[in-house]
């Protein structure tokens, strides 16, 4: 058993490297990380950019934005399918899940409502990791994140990679409220919140994007907060 544990690691880890060394030039070069003029105030976050994104105010609350529908999943009923342009689709269970990888993070968020967030500590799973273990075909370029409640929102495989892009079921040391996306969420600190599901049931690879439930009503398809990129 604790080989093919040891076996199911390596792939994953060697998938993850495979992903990394693809968009590894492309995502040093995405304007959260290199943009020459970044928009914004205050002191230089753990990325290079000024810690509050233009017309952004921090508050130490976490205000509930979601469709209307707060859906309540059990960690037993939760299930989270990896499908679409791979070469293994995947559908994790919750015991799965909890033994890939566990990592804790310090991140931001940003919501586009214009609040931030600073210093939330997360505990969950790296979106590579879950990502590399449907092994993505070698053109599929983007992710579309499906929620429990509908809700889609599309994000580039060059930024869901990025190490701070997680899976989280805890926050702040407990686990994730339902009004937060609990069970599992995604996080992605370096665009807009929206970019992240809360109750995310299902990840769907794309060769080519298409737009999610917030981008067909306007919002901005890249999201980089420290451009003020709200909408298209």
């Amino acid at each position: 058993m604790a080989s093919d544990d040891d076996d199911k690691l390596s792939r994953i880890v060697d998938a993850r490297m495979k992903l990394r060394a693809r968009f590894l030039k492309d995502a040093d070069a995405t304007p959260s990380v290199a943009d020459a003029r970044p928009m914004g105030s205050g002191p230089k976050n753990r990325h290079g950019m000024p810690q509050l994104p233009p017309d952004q105010y921090e508050t130490r609350k976490w205000p509930v934005l979601d469709l209307g529908v707060k859906p309540t999943i059990s960690r037993e009923r939760w299930r989270l399918t990896i499908d679409g342009a791979c070469a293994r689709p995947v559908t994790l269970d919750w015991a799965a899940f909890s033994a890939l990888e566990q990592v804790e993070d310090v991140s931001d968020f940003h919501c586009v409502t214009k609040w931030s967030r600073f210093d939330v500590p997360w505990r969950g799973v790296r979106l590579a990791d879950v990502i590399a273990l449907a092994e993505p075909a070698d053109d599929a370029h983007f992710v579309m994140c499906h929620a429990y409640d509908s809700y889609t929102t599309n994000v580039p495989l060059v930024e869901a990679i990025k190490p701070d892009v997680l899976l989280v079921h805890t926050a702040d040391g407990v686990p994730l409220p339902v009004e937060h996306g609990g069970p599992v969420r995604v996080i992605t600190p370096q665009l807009y919140a929206w970019k992240g599901a809360k109750w995310v049931s299902r990840l769907e690879l794309l060769r080519e994007d298409k737009l999610g439930f917030w981008e067909e009503r306007g919002y901005s398809n890249t999201a980089y907060p420290w451009r003020n990129d709200r909408y298209s």
